[in-house]
């Protein structure tokens, strides 16, 4: 690849990099805010089941998942428990920054996975120097937030059967779910045989179809009324 090409490639990452962190129509960012971002993003793809960090670590850089998922994940008493994937646009490790804590949880990637990364001295920079850019992200961590609040508060207290289908309806792709039962059971915090328990019953009523590490939803309609009942 030419030094041309590869700058029109950091460019469309940085574009694509700034969709995720805010809408153009309310913070919209100037070409060399764009251009900034681009000359401090690397690549980095890990192979699955690839540690990207520990817990206790001192964060140095900001990842951007771009394809693939990475598994957040903490030990306890019972073993590994998964508490969060993230998919193709979230971001991890900019909250740790920007508060100076260490990594709350061990970091790896559930499949093959490619993430864009701004180092800590880039992040502080652009955030520093361009109001915007440091403006889309403010209101992306806001979001971010706001959304895991939401979960929480719309998990309590509901049957199991209402929180696996929230779950499964969160984390699809293409209406399909690359998480094992185990790693449902965790992000839950169920034991697994309630979890299997549940999806034998969905896809006996034809709402899934269950295989080794994947979920397919069949009836996403059937799925999203359980949840409206459940509310």
């Amino acid at each position: 690849m030419g030094q041309h090409d590869q700058r029109s490639a950091a460019f469309r990452e940085a574009l694509w990099v700034s969709r995720c962190v805010g809408r153009a129509e309310t913070t919209p960012l100037r070409p060399e805010d764009v251009e900034e971002l681009a000359s401090f993003i690397r690549v980095r793809t890990l192979a699955a089941g690839e540690p990207l960090g520990r817990v206790g670590d001192q964060p140095e850089a900001v990842h951007i998942v771009r394809d693939g998922c990475l598994e957040l994940a903490v030990h306890g008493a019972t073993g590994r428990l998964v508490i969060q994937t993230l998919r193709p646009g979230d971001i991890d490790g900019d909250i740790q920054l920007l508060l100076g804590q260490p990594m709350p949880y061990e970091t790896r990637a559930n499949t093959s996975t490619t993430c864009l990364i701004l180092d800590r001295a880039a992040f502080e920079k652009l955030l520093a120097t361009h109001p915007q850019l440091s403006r889309r992200w403010l209101t992306s961590v806001s979001q971010r937030l706001a959304r895991s609040h939401s979960r929480l508060t719309n998990l309590l207290g509901q049957p199991l059967e209402v929180q696996v289908a929230q779950l499964l309806l969160e984390e699809r792709v293409d209406d399909v779910v690359n998480l094992t039962q185990t790693t449902v059971a965790a992000l839950l915090g169920v034991r697994r045989p309630s979890i299997n328990r549940v999806l034998r019953r969905f896809a006996d009523d034809g709402l899934v179809g269950v295989a080794y590490g994947r979920v397919r939803i069949l009836d996403a309609e059937a799925l999203t009324t359980l949840t409206a009942q459940g509310s």
